[in-house]
């Protein structure tokens, strides 16, 4: 009796845990994050795609901290979410960083919940 329950037990415990993006987890979004660290304007790379990029970081900034950036940054830059990439020049030398920027602030702006964005950002952007 007691091995049947360490079984369900284990069963439940590996179903309901966070699912992984190709090895990579999610992070919980911090509650109150801002969009105060994300690099200014003067200070963009212009690159092709980065000022736009860097305003769709501010746009959904509690967002983004929800999303794991599969440049796989946390890594080999020891970031904590897609949201950290814009608090540096990272972001807008990384074509990753910007796409799964620019796709989590339009699904936000249209009300798309957080699961859903990150759905669709490991569809896109996983390997």
């Amino acid at each position: 009796m007691a091995g049947a329950a360490a079984v369900a037990l284990a069963g439940v415990v590996f179903l309901t845990r966070p699912q992984a993006a190709h090895g990579s987890i999610h992070p919980d979004p911090r509650p109150g994050v801002t969009a105060e660290k994300i690099l200014p304007d003067a200070f963009i790379p212009r690159n092709p795609g980065a000022t736009e990029a860097y305003a769709a970081a501010r746009r959904a900034a509690g967002t983004l901290d929800g999303v794991y950036c599969h440049c796989d940054c946390s890594k080999h830059a020891g970031h904590r979410s897609l949201l950290t990439c814009f608090e540096s020049t990272h972001g807008a030398y990384c074509d990753i960083c910007m796409g799964e920027a620019t796709l989590a602030s339009q699904m936000s702006a249209q009300g798309q919940s957080l699961e859903q964005i990150r759905a669709a950002i490991d569809r896109q952007f996983g390997s």
